[in-house]
């Protein structure tokens, strides 16, 4: 189960629920040039350290023809918080400019390889990955931030450039995984928090 999606390879197609009462699959993003899909959750500090510049990325890049979809996979067993009533009622609260999809059996971000949250996976026109990992270098604290590299891919992907540094290492919590042996990655800071 230690896999990631690789560059250049194409975007999986997933029928998920969203927090706006629709049911979405890739299809529904086909107005979009391009399109980010990123694994995120409620309850992350490193999430929510970076939330705010991650709106501030999808509204500057919502306008150059990209759309962006955010997916929470995290057991609900293993952190309420990452419910989903508790994405409707957190999307009610903060109204991110991204569509929030539940991916409750975790069938997704296992196809993807989603490693944390957040972990952002950017496609081009024709949905092959031409990035994958961070959004910035200091999630968690943000005023400490030197880099945003989600971006400077939009920056150079929108501008019809190849993207100069496509694989970053995503910072943040591990996803976390329905059942004892589900838990393939080390525990982490978020787990201690």
């Amino acid at each position: 189960m230690a896999f990631t999606l690789e560059l250049w390879q194409k975007a999986i197609d997933f029928k998920l629920p969203a927090t706006d009462g629709k049911e979405y699959s890739l299809s529904d993003f086909e107005k979009f040039k391009y399109l980010v899909i990123f694994f995120t959750c409620n309850h992350c500090p490193y999430v929510i350290g970076s939330d705010e510049i991650t709106r501030l990325t999808v509204e500057k890049y919502s306008k150059k023809g990209v759309g962006f979809a955010a997916i929470n996979s995290n057991s609900e067993n293993t952190y309420p918080e990452d419910s989903f009533p508790n994405m409707v009622e957190r999307m009610k609260q903060y109204n991110f400019p991204w569509v929030y999809l539940y991916d409750k059996p975790q069938k997704i971000a296992e196809a993807y390889g989603a490693l944390r949250t957040p972990h952002f996976y950017v496609f081009d026109e024709q949905r092959k990955l031409v990035y994958t990992g961070r959004g910035v270098d200091n999630p968690r604290n943000v005023s400490k931030m030197t880099v945003n590299d989600l971006d400077s891919a939009l920056e150079e992907l929108t501008s019809g450039k190849p993207v100069s540094i496509p694989v970053t290492n995503p910072i943040g919590c591990n996803i976390k995984w329905e059942g004892k042996d589900a838990h393939w990655m080390p525990p982490d800071a978020c787990d201690l928090v």
